[in-house]
């Protein structure tokens, strides 16, 4: 019963996922951006942590769920605007995956649960909510770093190092092992600057 109730919750997330309009290239094949990116969070929590509980498993594969939704530039361009967004997205996210939860017959309790890790309660404290910010950075780590670099040639040295510590420090220890064990692949050209970051 458990295991059809996880397979039927995997199912609701990535049909709602590949509805994405928004196309990324993995490989030579094209695929919906977001549904691409909750495989990339299921396998990179496979090799990080494959022990998670199934609902931690959710949650992590349900992160970024619809975020085609809520537009960057549907808030003001400056910082109060990002944070706000950032806002906005973790409730916008969490309550979404909860009502697939929900329709796949998972409790309120375990629900909420999801719903807490989703929406980013407790960084630090709540060792679920850690988990999904551990994969998260893993995830940016080895596919978008690079691509978010070029998007930002005006960027020096000192902010990267800023934004490559801010990143780091949102980490758990374990997580942060495991980024420089080998068992993620670093940016290349960023190994050097990610270096002098955490020394």
């Amino acid at each position: 019963m458990t295991q059809s109730k996880y397979n039927r919750a995997v199912e609701l997330i990535d049909s709602a996922n590949q509805q994405d309009p928004n196309q990324e290239s993995d490989g030579g094949k094209n695929q919906p951006k977001e549904l691409l990116y909750g495989h990339r969070m299921a396998d990179m929590l496979e090799r990080f942590a494959p022990d998670t509980d199934e609902l931690m498993k959710l949650a992590i594969r349900a992160q970024h769920i619809q975020r085609w939704k809520s537009p960057r530039d549907a808030y003001p361009m400056d910082r109060k605007g990002y944070h706000q967004w950032r806002t906005g997205l973790y409730k916008f996210h969490a309550d979404t995956a909860s009502d697939l939860l929900l329709i796949a017959g998972y409790s309120e309790e375990d629900v909420e649960r999801a719903r807490q890790a989703i929406g980013k309660k407790s960084l630090k404290s709540s060792s679920d909510t850690q988990l999904v910010e551990d994969v998260a950075a893993l995830v940016f780590i080895e596919y978008y770093m690079t691509g978010f670099v070029n998007r930002h040639p005006e960027y020096d040295e000192e902010k990267w190092i800023d934004i490559i510590l801010r990143t780091w420090k949102k980490m758990s220890e374990k997580g942060q092992q495991f980024a420089l064990s080998g068992a993620v692949k670093l940016p290349e050209a960023l190994v050097p600057l990610i270096t002098k970051a955490i020394s």
